[in-house]
């Protein structure tokens, strides 16, 4: 694939080479935080603004930063970067910095960060690196929110709960008790719970990849019968 062929990077992001869904990495801070879907969609923004930026500023060094240091350097443009998202956060979003504060210094250690800024961005043009850092970030941030959303349902029976901390009172409207007078269950908001649901998820992904290569392989049988 070449460096610039953007529907594939964006197509590797979100689905085929989704950093949890198939590089199974990061999996420590997915079952930290998705207990709702507010907290697995904040920490999924805030890596994906780190992921943009530092794939961009490692690209644009990639030049000046000799082999011998590069992984060093690359260490400290996200640490230097986690420390404004969290700093930002702070002055800002103080609410939701309570509940996500203790995990947002660890995005210095998603391998998953480091692991693109390394595979792509420090051999990648500028423009290619921070796309594929938007896409890998965003296929990071859909399924914290997803598997967030689902555990928070059955965990609790709301959805979005104090989603206004962290996107505004505009969008109050989206927290909502999808079960009413539900006493919940609480294994599935306990890192246990995390596992299953990821589980289910995992073998959905996979069963649906499995779907979309049969339907691919039937059009490619057809179109070759036709012509």
């Amino acid at each position: 694939m070449a460096n610039n062929d953007y529907s594939h990077i964006t197509a590797d992001g979100l689905w085929h080479n989704n950093i949890i869904l198939k590089q199974s990495l990061a999996l420590c801070p997915l079952l930290a935080v998705t207990g709702s879907a507010t907290n697995g969609l904040g920490l999924g923004l805030a890596t994906t603004v780190v992921m943009v930026a530092s794939n961009m500023l490692t690209s644009m060094a990639k030049g000046i930063i000799s082999k011998a240091v590069r992984i060093p350097a690359n260490i400290i443009i996200i640490a230097s970067l986690v420390t404004l998202i969290d700093v930002m956060l702070n002055a800002w979003l103080h609410p939701l910095h309570k509940v996500l504060g203790l995990f947002i210094p660890l995005i210095v250690t998603n391998c998953a960060i480091l692991g693109r800024v390394e595979s792509f961005a420090s051999k990648a043009s500028v423009l290619p690196a921070m796309v594929d850092g938007l896409a890998m970030g965003l296929g990071f941030t859909w399924v914290l929110t997803v598997l967030g959303g689902i555990r928070e349902i059955i965990g609790s029976g709301t959805l979005f709960a104090n989603a206004s901390l962290l996107l505004g009172q505009h969008f109050a409207f989206l927290e909502t008790t999808v079960i009413h007078d539900y006493r919940g269950l609480l294994l599935v908001i306990l890192p246990p719970g995390g596992f299953l649901v990821l589980g289910a998820v995992l073998a959905l992904k996979q069963k649906t990849s499995l779907w979309l290569q049969q339907r691919k392989a039937v059009a490619a049988a057809v179109s070759g019968g036709a012509s």
